[in-house]
C-alpha cells in the first residue's frame, strides 16, 4: 500500500513556486531546482546569482501601490459597512506583496533571510485568507462593524493564526527545537503547514464565497454582485491552476525563464481587486437597508 500524499510537499515544490518551498531548502538554489523540477533561473547575475522572477516582482509591486490606492478609496466611503475590515483585508495583501518579491520572486538574497521573508509570507497568507473570512461574516451585521470590538477581535485572531503559523514556519526552516527536521527530506512532509498554509486558507476562501453569496442573493435580493464575487474567485482559480497545475510547461520549454508564478501573481491581484469592487458594490447607499429594530 502506497503511502499517503496528505502533508508532502515535495511534488508541488517541484512543479510551483511556493514561499513555504524554501522553507525545506538547506542552501540558496533557485525555486524548484532543490525539488528536482524545472529550475526558475530567470536573469543571470553576477557572482552567479539569479533575479528569479522579474515579472512576479514588478506585479507585486504594482499591487502594493494598487492596494495603497484602494486603501485610500475605501477611506472615502466612511459609510460603508465594513469599511475597516475591508481595510485589514488590504493591509495584509500588501504584507504578502511585499514578502512575494522577496520569495517566490526571487530577489537574490541570503538563504537565511529568504527563509524569514518566507515564514513572514507563509504566515500572512493564512491571515489574509482569515481576514477575508470574517469580512463575510462582518456582512450579517451580528456585530456593529467599525467598533473597537470588531476590530478587535479581527487583529486578536488575527495574531494568534500569524504568531501560530509564523512559529511553525521558523522552526521548520531553521530547525529551533528540531521537532520539524523530518520534513527537511524525503517527501517534506509536514502536517501543520500543509493544514495551515494549503487546507485552512481553501476553507476561509470558500466560506467567504457561500456566506457572502447567501447574502446577496437571500437578504440583498440582488443578483449584480454576484457577477463580481464569482469573477473574483475565478480570477483565484485561475491563476493556482497556472502555479500548480501548468507552470512546469511553461518553465521547460523556455529553460527556466519564466514560470506559472507570474501569471498567479497577476490573476491574483486581479482577483483581490475584485473583491474590492464586490465589496463596494454591496455598500451602495441603494441597496434595501434592513429595517431598524424597534
Amino acid at each position: 500500500m502506497g503511502s499517503t500524499q496528505f502533508g508532502n510537499f515535495h511534488n508541488l515544490c517541484r512543479d510551483t513556486t511556493l514561499p513555504v518551498c524554501n522553507l525545506f531548502v538547506e542552501d540558496n538554489q533557485p525555486p524548484n531546482a532543490a525539488f528536482g523540477g524545472c529550475p526558475l533561473n530567470g536573469i543571470p547575475l553576477s557572482n552567479d546569482r539569479h533575479l528569479g522572477n522579474l515579472g512576479s516582482i514588478i506585479l507585486a509591486f504594482i499591487a502594493i501601490l494598487v492596494s495603497g490606492y484602494l486603501l485610500w478609496r475605501s477611506e472615502r466611503k466612511r459609510a460603508a459597512v465594513g469599511r475597516r475590515e475591508i481595510q485589514l483585508f488590504l493591509i495584509a495583501y500588501i504584507v504578502v506583496s511585499l514578502c512575494e518579491i522577496f520569495t517566490v520572486g526571487g530577489f537574490p538574497l541570503d538563504a537565511d533571510v529568504r527563509k524569514g521573508f518566507s515564514a513572514v509570507h507563509v504566515a500572512a497568507f493564512v491571515v489574509m485568507c482569515w481576514i477575508l473570512f470574517l469580512n463575510a461574516i462582518v456582512g450579517y451585521q451580528l456585530l456593529d462593524d467599525g467598533t473597537p470590538l470588531s476590530i478587535f477581535l479581527f487583529l486578536a485572531s488575527s495574531a494568534v493564526l500569524f504568531i501560530g503559523t509564523g512559529y511553525i514556519a521558523l522552526d521548520t526552516a531553521f530547525s529551533y527545537t528540531g521537532h520539524f527536521d523530518s520534513s527537511l527530506s524525503g517527501e517534506n512532509r509536514n502536517i501543520g503547514l500543509y493544514v495551515l498554509y494549503l487546507i485552512f486558507p481553501l476553507f476561509c476562501l470558500v466560506a467567504f464565497y457561500v456566506l457572502e453569496a447567501i447574502l446577496v442573493i437571500r437578504i440583498l435580493g440582488e443578483r449584480r454582485p454576484m457577477v463580481y464575487l464569482t469573477a473574483a474567485a475565478l480570477l483565484f482559480i485561475v491563476g493556482q491552476i497556472f502555479n500548480f497545475v501548468i507552470s512546469p510547461h511553461i518553465c521547460n520549454p523556455v529553460d527556466g525563464a519564466i514560470n506559472g508564478a507570474l501569471f498567479q501573481t497577476f490573476f491574483t491581484l486581479l482577483s483581490v481587486v475584485t473583491v474590492w469592487v464586490f465589496w463596494s458594490s454591496i455598500t451602495e447607499d441603494d441597496w434595501p437597508a434592513p429595517a431598524p429594530y424597534t
